[in-house]
């Protein structure tokens, strides 16, 4: 038994760790999988190293095949020709022979030819005049006749003269014919082979000619056209991202870009790029790309697109609507449809995630179509299923749409494109089908324009540069030091462009030295502002260049309209909830669902939630209380704010997703109003007309009459009044205790129905056939509380049981507020 510590000794520490041994044996595997991955990379590059040499191997074993077959061409091609000289040189020689042998004096053509070399040498010696030839008898020599040089291709062979030939002699004039015969059948051949050779080289000049002259024409139609620009919609979760994310990364390979460049807010692809991603889809359908570029917004939940205003333009060109195959149409499916519809901005529907479906066999980045017949057939088939229901669902909300490779009216039916983010099936078709919409029906909407249109994204601070503005230039073009005028929370912002920024192809957009500067920019363009006094200027709103003779109140005019027109939703008596937004956009469609709800708005704001907004909120539960509430979009709220609204029992209810923000408020009205309901339904008295049909069964407390509901509603609580017909006075009974109709009891007697109807009189004192009888008519007792508590109830009021109500005011003398 170990002995026990002293008394007085501190007990020992808990453990705060792994014991070492456990550290050591952790470390000791990190150091083997760190040894195994080292291990792994080196395999991989050494693998990489040797295919590179092999293929180089290959590559220099090719070459030199290539000049041995060479060099074996040009081999024969010199023995051919060695023999045409000797067979030549034999033919000169049987001509001497037979002049020799026909009694001819012939010249020692040896000596002759040795006498000109020496002649030759001489000459390169030393230059000295020629002595005259003696005259010798001039007899004619049948010389090897020389070949005529072609420009290319094989040389024509020259026909011998007649003169060489005697005609005797048959056997050389057969020989002669023969080689004339031979010599014209490869002349004719070699001037067909020059012809066509000549026909081809035109015919590929004209074909250059119209490549360039078409080239040219394309370069000319991008020039006038700018790049069109997209919004992603959809319900959460259908995969907008992820699409996004593959589209960005289409032609990425190797870590290098491949033209695309991130754009501030937006992501862009040049025409090249695009060409590149959609190749093969290109060749299969035989279309071309004239647009310079595609700008896809890649902030799907911005809202600044929805901002179309009195200037009649939108952000966006065309939409894709992302639906997920596995779900079909969900509620933000349909708020995103309703709100295309409304803007009028033609849309593409990306049926996402097909690659969910069961036993779906992925083909990297192919095109859809080749892709969904590639699938086995119960794949084929629940995938059509599924595109049934969507198409169903489509339908049912007014849209005729089909697969877009059967889709032959592009004009009145919506395009679908099955994709899969994950895999990139699907993708290029998505991208091609946007582009050829927007060549076909949409050029005249994308060429650009001098007139400049540009609208602000976001507001945000910059290391380095202060407050900057994101804005998407739509047309026209700035250029930096140009003056602007934005619209701004306290009035018109007039500011200069101290640097118009573009972030590093597909880098982070942190620091300083990541920005590109540019002295001009043209549309279309995602970009960074730099400037002075950029701090409340409004997100969703125009930006506009002040020229030097421009009216400047004109202008400011212009820009502060976006903001003005807001101030129509607001309530004239300032009563009603208060809404925060991040942008303009967003304030716009938080304003019109509050108005649809029939809601009234007291205040708005666009930027973080401070304390003296919580101020205002306070004022407003002084005065009505379920209207004490902040809708906050995408902004900030301070600590000083988060204190007040936890101290004073303030709702604030923050979101991200404009959709989300609905559900909440709808919810938190809707608690509400039953909190309320609940509360008052003691106090709420609905209007009845009662007549007694014969006399009371119980003429005193507890009193028990026989009526019928003439008019109105009759339920358990309700206090009553008879209505004396002699001289219209009014007598108050007391209150139901209970109805029973058949012996059975009865919630709520209708008109028409005969009830037995207890009363619970208590001191009144009341008693049928004094105080009133069956000839007076017997009605609810109302008050001006219980008439403003009924008004909750309005819901289980009918139009009769209002009228009712009206009369019964007048009759009893209800006073008003």
């Amino acid at each position: 038994m170990p002995p026990k510590a002293p008394k007085g000794a501190p007990k020992a520490a808990a453990k705060k760790g792994p014991p070492n041994a456990m550290l050591a044996k952790l470390k000791m595997k990190m150091e083997l999988q760190k040894a195994e991955e080292e291990r792994l990379r080196l395999e991989a590059e050494e693998e990489e190293r040797r295919i590179r040499e092999e293929e180089k191997l290959a590559e220099e074993q090719r070459k030199f095949e290539e000049a041995e077959r060479q060099k074996e061409r040009e081999r024969q091609k010199e023995e051919e020709r060695l023999a045409r000289k000797e067979r030549k040189a034999a033919g000169k020689n049987d001509a001497l022979e037979r002049m020799r042998a026909a009694g001819m004096i012939l010249p020692d053509v040896d000596r002759i030819r040795h006498d000109a070399e020496v002649r030759k040498e001489g000459e390169n010696a030393a230059p000295r005049p020629k002595p005259k030839p003696k005259p010798k008898p001039i007899v004619a020599v049948a010389l090897p006749p020389e070949e005529e040089e072609e420009e290319e291709g094989e040389p024509t062979e020259l026909t011998e003269s007649d003169d060489e030939i005697d005609e005797d002699d048959w056997e050389a004039v057969m020989e002669r014919d023969e080689r004339r015969a031979t010599r014209h059948t490869n002349n004719e051949r070699i001037r067909a082979e020059r012809a066509e050779r000549k026909e081809t080289r035109a015919a590929e000049k004209r074909k250059a000619e119209e490549e360039n002259r078409l080239k040219h024409h394309v370069l000319e139609k991008v020039s006038n056209l700018r790049s069109p620009i997209c919004c992603v919609l959809g319900h959460v979760d259908t995969g907008k991202t992820s699409l996004l994310d593959r589209i960005r990364s289409t032609n990425v390979q190797g870590g290098e870009a491949g033209g695309i460049t991130q754009q501030i807010g937006a992501t862009f692809f040049p025409r090249e790029a695009l060409v590149s991603a959609t190749e093969e889809l290109i060749k299969k359908h035989n279309c071309n790309l004239n647009v310079p570029g595609l700008l896809v917004i890649d902030t799907p939940g911005h809202e600044s697109f929805t901002n179309l205003r009195s200037r009649g333009s939108s952000l966006c060109d065309i939409a894709i609507l992302v639906v997920d195959i596995m779900h079909g149409l969900e509620q933000q499916t349909r708020e995103s449809i309703r709100l295309l519809r409304e803007k009028r901005c033609p849309f593409i529907v990306a049926l996402n995630k097909v690659d969910r479906l069961f036993d779906w066999e992925p083909h990297e980045n192919m095109d859809i179509q080749q892709s969904v017949e590639l699938q086995k057939a119960h794949v084929r088939s629940e995938f059509h299923t599924r595109w049934g229901q969507v198409k169903n669902e489509l339908s049912a909300e007014g849209l005729n749409s089909e697969l877009y490779y059967h889709n032959k009216e592009v004009r009145n039916v919506v395009s679908v494109v099955p994709t899969s983010a994950r895999t990139g099936e699907g993708v290029c078709d998505l991208l091609l089908l946007e582009i050829q919409l927007v060549q076909q029906f949409m050029e005249g909407k994308v060429t650009y324009k001098d007139d400049l249109q540009c609208t602000v994204l976001e507001v945000k601070p910059i290391t380095g540069y202060g407050f900057t503005i994101d804005v998407i230039l739509i047309n026209g073009e700035l250029h930096e030091g140009d003056e602007i005028c934005l619209c701004g929370q306290n009035g018109p912002i007039f500011t200069q462009i101290r640097a118009l920024l573009t972030p590093q192809p597909l880098r982070e957009m942190r620091v300083r030295g990541e920005y590109i500067h540019h002295k001009s920019i043209k549309a279309a363009m995602g970009i960074k502002i730099s400037g002075n006094d950029l701090e409340y200027v409004i997100p969703g709103t125009q930006l506009l260049i002040v020229h030097p003779n421009d009216n400047k109140d004109h202008i400011a005019e212009l820009v502060m309209k976006d903001a003005t027109n807001i101030n129509e939703y607001l309530d004239p008596d300032g009563l009603g909830v208060s809404v925060q937004s991040s942008t303009l956009g967003a304030l716009e469609a938080l304003l019109s669902f509050l108005k649809s709800m029939k809601i009234p708005v007291a205040s708005i704001a666009i930027g973080p939630i401070h304390k003296r907004h919580m101020h205002q909120v306070l004022s407003m539960k002084r005065r009505e209380p379920r209207y004490a509430v902040i809708l906050a979009f995408d902004v900030p709220v301070s600590e000083e704010a988060r204190e007040i609204a936890k101290k004073n029992d303030i709702d604030v209810f923050e979101a991200k997703i404009i959709y989300h923000l609905f559900d909440r408020f709808t919810r938190y009205m809707n608690e509400y109003e039953q909190r309320e309901k609940d509360r008052l339904r003691s106090i709420a008295v609905f209007p009845v007309q009662l007549k007694m049909i014969a006399e009371s069964i119980h003429a005193t407390d507890p009193i028990i009459i026989p009526v019928t509901v003439e008019r109105g509603q009759l339920r358990p609580g309700t206090p009553l009044s008879a209505i004396r017909k002699k001289d219209d006075s009014v007598v108050v009974i007391g209150r139901v205790m209970s109805m029973e109709r058949d012996n059975r009891p009865v919630e709520i007697g209708t008109p028409g129905m005969d009830l037995a109807v207890k009363i619970n009189s208590g001191e009144s004192g009341v008693t049928v056939g004094r105080q009133f009888d069956n000839s007076d008519i017997i009605v609810s007792h109302i008050t001006r509380q219980s008439v403003d508590a009924v008004k909750k109830f309005k819901d289980e009021l009918k139009p009769d049981d209002v009228l009712l109500l009206a009369s019964l005011i007048k009759v009893l003398k209800v006073p008003n507020k």
